[in-house]
């Protein structure tokens, strides 16, 4: 799993830098670190890999300035690796709506009427739009770190305060982070019982390799 999360990530980070260096504007290194949110060092060795395939030439200017340019080849690798991600995101998203939408139902058999999200993100709005198929009201919305904003018009509260909000179904609603929110929601005494979360081995896998950074 750590190989797929590395190999996926890897990927996902050559992509965005041949995209940023695909466009009009010439970009240093520490341009690129700071776009992309990523160490100088890490750029420096994708930048080094790139051009060592022959996907990126370095132009060299005055006062040891530099610019990265695509070659033809790395023209074609970015619009390789663009599809790539869509064809991910595309399966990521159909598996999930599956998933969640086999999970709200299960519960609607149950006779749950409401439910609480926990962990706000992409994976959240696919959630929220297969439980609008069931009838289910979204009662509440929670995330360790998303407190204070909004999630389709209702707030986002810290996990304590959602808790204490009313003893919901509680539906885990972020991929990525399902293992630590889950400990958390734990940890502040939400009966496991009562704790959901529409991971199947597709979707983990998925997951880890289309998160990028």
């Amino acid at each position: 799993m750590n190989d797929a999360h590395d190999k996926g990530a890897d990927s996902y980070r050559s992509f965005l830098l041949l995209n940023e260096i695909a466009g009009e504007e010439s970009l240093s290194q520490r341009d690129l670190a700071r776009r992309l949110g990523i160490a100088l060092g890490l750029v420096n060795s994708y930048l080094k890999n790139l051009v060592a395939k022959g996907y990126v030439r370095v132009k060299e200017f005055p006062a040891n300035r530099y610019a990265y340019l695509l070659t033809p080849q790395g023209i074609a690798e970015k619009s390789r690796l663009a599809y790539q991600h869509l064809s991910s995101f595309t399966t990521l998203y159909r598996v999930a709506r599956q998933d969640f939408l086999l999970l709200f139902r299960r519960l609607k058999e149950e006779g749950v009427e409401r439910v609480a999200f926990c962990g706000v993100d992409e994976v959240a709005e696919i959630a929220f739009l297969s439980l609008r198929e069931t009838g289910i009201e979204l009662a509440l919305v929670m995330d360790a770190e998303g407190e204070g904003g909004e999630f389709f018009g209702k707030p986002v509260l810290s996990i304590p305060h959602g808790l204490l909000a009313g003893n919901h179904r509680i539906i885990i609603t972020s991929f990525k982070r399902h293992g630590p929110l889950r400990d958390e929601l734990v940890r502040r005494g939400a009966p496991p019982e009562t704790i959901h979360c529409a991971v199947s081995a597709d979707i983990a896998t998925m997951t880890l390799s289309t998160e990028g950074l």
